[in-house]
């Protein structure tokens, strides 16, 4: 199914150059806007939002601060002040404990917990403290590349954040992988605003504190933003944005991102939820966040402002008029103001936009093209070599992350040939459909020669009749090809699939792990799952066609997807236990110690090759002699 862009009222390029103008040079006084980046997200590289909304608005010539709070968070988390004062909440939680102990009596869990807090002693503490701040070191140095440090340093983290949860349970704090949960529902409005109150488990309550409102003190911004990418920073965000209304009342807030677009449609009746913040900005963000800045103490209508939901004494209101940006009048992004040396990475890595949307559009199961309300559009080829000639100059790296949708065969035949031409000297990587027409060896050593280190490549399904219900317009020779080529040529591949998609039968599922087996000696690592029935999907949107009924609980007023059932095939239970099978069974070398995909491409382009045996947790034999010596 062809993406549906037609969101309404879309301003014609003529009238949004004359309205840009206008808000740009009718603003008023300039602004001072701070943006932030909330937690929880691994801290490798900047999330593009910020800097992307700081090129633009700097240029408009606003004041803006931008502060990477999730970075600065666990750049906290893994110090001396903040494990101290881990330290001294353990009492503090013992008595809790003790209190509950004596009214009902303890769960075995609970039981566990005030075991755990008595070994929580001050020398525990100060030798947490001390491999906290070795384990920083190592991932920002060249030890980095030391694979066994490496793990002993995503070890620690782990032991520090468990440490950490046990002071704030049942809350659970975890880093990595990515999975911290304070023990409320984030598919409810009703439980993100308890947990905004809840001070026993809501540890954004104190990241407020030392990080978010020392800020707004030193910097008064009159506007912040805060950009969110994905559902789970729903919770941290929703606490600084209560924090912001209760201690800084006169300060504009606004939230945007891709889970605010996907909720788009329910915000509006959540009015408790909304009353958090003043306004949110969907779909993209540029124009229609300077205009909000620019209109903000004047009287213009929000009604004009694009792309925007507001709250007044009427109630909630959504814009009528959307807007789309023209990639050529957009600046490169702009990480000035970013602590760059204070990422979990050796060296820097940037992301580079090139594009919006995608450019095939058509996969049955996914929703990227919600965050849209125009198709797919790419910059010139020139200016993209020429800004990133810019950004590596400027900030001084060569690594790069073009996070790209999926780059079209024509684009990545002219952007391999450009930065080869150019010699350019960077590294990177992106994300790629497989393609029939991206199978000449020129065009993967052209990939080789220009950098090309690691891709992520859209797998889905071994079996080509799921292929064709997910209208994927590949086939598995195209992908084994393509497999062969990558690997061929030096690029690490990452293959992402799933298993359940509506009409998948078990033998289908069978395919998909049987191709991957049989094509192991060129497949690098991969990222599997089970179906996920998100609500934008053209699934979806056609449930009746796909032979599915999905279950919505009123209650469930922020879910962005639905659990369902299907007339045939495997459903979600069947799913799950398939994708358990495959974990089981699957070969052993796709078990990665280090599976943080930025480091994996870090490896790659440090030690030239696909070929990383010491990254692994079970090394097969007749691998083991390839294993670097100094990996």
């Amino acid at each position: 199914m062809r993406i549906d862009y037609n969101k309404g009222g879309l301003i014609s390029p003529q009238l949004l150059k004359q309205r840009r103008t206008e808000s740009q040079g009718n603003g008023g006084p300039k602004k001072k806007v701070m943006l932030i980046f909330p937690p929880d997200w691994y801290p490798s590289e900047p999330y593009l939002s910020l800097p992307t909304l700081t090129a633009f608005l700097r240029r408009a010539g606003h004041d803006v601060v931008q502060k990477d709070v999730n970075l600065e968070m666990y750049d906290w988390y893994f110090s001396a002040d903040f494990l101290k004062r881990v330290l001294k909440r353990v009492p503090q939680q013992l008595d809790r404990l003790k209190r509950l102990a004596r009214d009902r009596g303890l769960t075995e869990e609970e039981a566990q917990l005030q075991m755990a807090l008595c070994e929580c002693t001050r020398s525990r503490m100060a030798d947490l403290i001390e491999q906290a701040e070795r384990a920083k070191a190592i991932i920002r140095s060249p030890e980095f590349y030391e694979a066994e440090k490496l793990e002993w340093a995503m070890n620690v983290f782990r032991e520090v954040t468990a440490a950490i949860s046990l002071v704030y349970a049942p809350a659970r704090i975890c880093m990595p992988p990515m999975e911290t949960d304070l023990s409320y529902k984030l598919f409810m409005s009703s439980e993100v605003l308890a947990a905004v109150e809840d001070t026993q488990v809501n540890v954004y309550r104190d990241v407020f504190e030392h990080i978010v409102k020392p800020a707004i003190l030193e910097e008064k911004p009159e506007i912040i933003g805060i950009s969110i990418v994905l559902r789970q920073q729903l919770f941290s965000t929703m606490t600084f944005c209560a924090m912001i209304k209760e201690q800084f009342p006169g300060i504009h807030v606004t939230i945007g991102g891709n889970t605010v677009t996907r909720l788009r449609d329910v915000l509006p009746s959540t009015p408790k939820l909304f009353a958090l913040f003043d306004t949110a900005v969907v779909y993209e963000g540029e124009t229609a966040f300077l205009q909000l800045v620019e209109a903000i103490g004047t009287d213009r209508d929000f009604n004009e402002i694009p792309n925007l939901l507001w709250q007044d004494d009427a109630g909630i209101h959504t814009s009528p008029v959307t807007s789309s940006e023209n990639m050529a009048d957009l600046p490169p992004p702009d990480f000035d103001g970013l602590p760059m040396d204070r990422y979990f990475v050796p060296e820097p890595v940037l992301p580079y936009l090139a594009t919006r949307g995608c450019y095939w559009g058509r996969c049955e199961f996914c929703d990227h093209g919600e965050g849209y309300t125009a198709g797919y559009r790419t910059k010139k080829i020139q200016e993209i070599i020429e800004e990133v000639r810019f950004l590596r100059d400027k900030y001084h790296t060569r690594h790069f992350h073009f996070t790209d949708e999926s780059y079209p065969p024509a684009l990545f035949r002219k952007l391999t040939r450009q930065l080869k031409e150019h010699q350019l000297g960077i590294v990177w990587t992106t994300h790629i459909r497989f393609e029939k027409s991206l199978l000449d060896d020129e065009v993967w050593q052209d990939a080789e020669d220009s950098g090309c280190k690691f891709l992520h490549m859209g797998y889905e399904s071994g079996s080509e009749r799921v292929l064709k219900l997910m209208d994927k317009a590949t086939t598995t020779d195209v992908i084994q090809r393509s497999l062969e080529l990558s690997s061929k040529h030096g690029v690490w591949n990452h293959i992402m699939g799933f298993f359940g998609f509506p009409g998948e039968r078990y033998e289908d599922a069978k395919f998909s792990m049987q191709f991957l087996e049989d094509n192991r000696e060129h497949v690098h690592s991969i990222g599997f799952g089970t179906f996920d029935l998100s609500k934008h999907t053209p699934v979806a949107k056609d449930p009746e066609r796909w032979g599915i009924t999905f279950y919505k609980n009123p209650e469930w007023d922020l879910a962005l997807d639905y659990y369902f059932t299907v007339k045939e095939g495997l459903g979600v239970e069947d799913a799950e236990r398939v994708f358990e099978e495959f974990e089981q069974n699957h070969y052993a070398g796709w078990d990665l110690k280090i599976y943080i995909r930025e480091y994996v491409f870090l490896y790659v382009a440090h030690f030239g090759t696909n070929k990383l045996p010491a990254l692994q947790f079970r090394i097969m034999p007749d691998e083991s002699a390839e294993a670097l010596a100094n990996v």
